[in-house]
């Protein structure tokens, strides 16, 4: 079986955790595009749009951690789910939190998947090839939105 290369909007304020998620998906065997915001404002920008992100294609696919600036990710997800040309695009919380009430609260907004960050380096690379696997070889998703 073969994929396509699918288009993934990183949402994430740590600039290390940034480093390893891209350096994770370099490692392995398919290839995405990854595009980094470091804010819930930022994301939203780029999911519309809007100002420098004007020319930018949506994402098959984001990758929302729950704690960061500006907006978190709770508030980025209703923004999404709210907004006709968002709603349908898969969105996939990837955060160090593990409380339930976090997890719950994500699923009740809409989130497909919620993922925790592992602390230990070669854990995280091993979440991340299975998250890759799933995302581009198992599961489908819309390769254009309206």
């Amino acid at each position: 079986m073969t994929s396509q290369p699918v288009e993934i909007l990183l949402v994430e304020d740590n600039e290390d955790d940034v480093v390893i998620i891209q350096e994770a998906f370099v490692e392995s065997l398919l290839v995405n595009v990854i595009s980094t915001v470091r804010d819930g404002e930022e994301a939203l920008a780029y999911l519309r749009r809007e100002g420098k992100y004007n020319v930018v294609s949506l994402p098959g696919l984001v990758l929302l951690d729950i704690n960061m600036p500006k907006k978190n990710g709770f508030e980025v997800m209703l923004a999404i789910r709210a907004d006709p040309r968002l709603r349908s695009l898969p969105v996939i919380m990837l955060t160090t939190s593990d409380r339930d009430e976090d997890i719950i609260r994500s699923y009740a907004n809409g989130a497909c998947s919620y993922i925790q960050k592992p602390v230990d380096l070669d854990h995280f690379h091993t979440v991340i090839k299975q998250f890759e696997l799933y995302w581009t070889m198992t599961s489908r998703i819309p390769l254009h939105h309206p």
